[in-house]
């Protein structure tokens, strides 16, 4: 899978799953190319989220939702990944 495919599914589970009022994704993969444990094919992602259903929830909630709607991609393609809330 390509950086492009993946953000392209992460941003529909997640509009699948989650009002927002903004959305936007970040390939971040380049900050961590010379890293000893950087693995080809796995991404590092910053997810930068509006959302005022996620703002009823407490930052553990929000972040356990999004878990659990990427729990496919995060064992499989998502090595790291950044969640802003706002």
């Amino acid at each position: 899978m390509n950086i492009n495919e993946l953000i392209e599914i992460v941003k529909s589970k997640i509009e699948a799953e989650i009002v927002m009022q903004d959305f936007k994704i970040e390939d971040k993969s380049f900050l961590h190319k010379n890293h000893k444990g950087n693995q080809e094919g796995m991404f590092h992602l910053k997810l930068i989220i509006k959302s005022e259903e996620l703002k009823k929830l407490n930052k553990i909630e929000s972040t356990k939702k999004i878990y659990n709607i990427l729990d496919h991609e995060l064992k499989k393609y998502i090595h790291s990944i950044q969640i802003l809330l706002s």
